[in-house]
């Protein structure tokens, strides 16, 4: 175990010495070409800061209004019946557009429930086998002024759904 822990400390280091060496050998100005990377990267950045600011600031207005607890009762009648606890309906809707949203949730999940609880692990999973789509559509798409998405949301939202799925079905099958 510590050979991989001796190994991942050089890495960075190493990866480091990699690029420089090989911008050398090519006869490359590796700091001019640090410069215009430098100049690409605040330029994403600047386009995207909107669409971020934007986002968070949806999430945070709907926990904050409650919004996302009416929705939970209100989808949890439903997703009851497939073994989806309701309390984990917003920890769902919220991952979708906030990883760090979700996280909090998860943290209120742990607090009232515990962590080895059916709902605990169940919204560990659903944390961990899902994405948060629409901040991924956004900064992705955005830093590269994609308009035209086609299939992706739609297959996010399935693979979201069978993220899902299979958190039910594993801690169903290990209670």
């Amino acid at each position: 175990m510590k050979i991989i822990s001796y190994l991942s400390n050089l890495m960075i280091p190493f990866l480091l010495f990699y690029v420089v060496g090989y911008g050398l050998l090519s006869r490359r100005n590796i700091y001019q070409d640090f410069l215009d990377g430098a100049k690409d990267g605040l330029k994403t950045v600047v386009g995207i800061v909107p669409t971020l600011i934007g986002l968070m600031t949806g999430v945070g207005i709907l926990r904050a209004s409650g919004f996302l607890d009416f929705l939970g009762e209100l989808l949890g009648r439903f997703t009851g019946y497939i073994g989806l606890p309701p309390e984990l309906v917003p920890l769902t809707v919220v991952k979708m557009f906030s990883s760090s949203a979700a996280t909090g949730l998860l943290l209120d999940i742990f607090k009232e429930f515990g962590t080895d609880s059916a709902a605990g692990l169940m919204a560990a999973i659903v944390l961990s086998a899902t994405e948060s789509v629409f901040y991924c559509m956004s900064v992705y798409f955005g830093s590269v002024k994609v308009e035209k998405t086609r299939y992706t949301l739609a297959g996010a939202v399935l693979a979201t759904t069978a993220g899902v799925a299979a958190s039910v079905w594993i801690v169903s099958s290990l209670l």
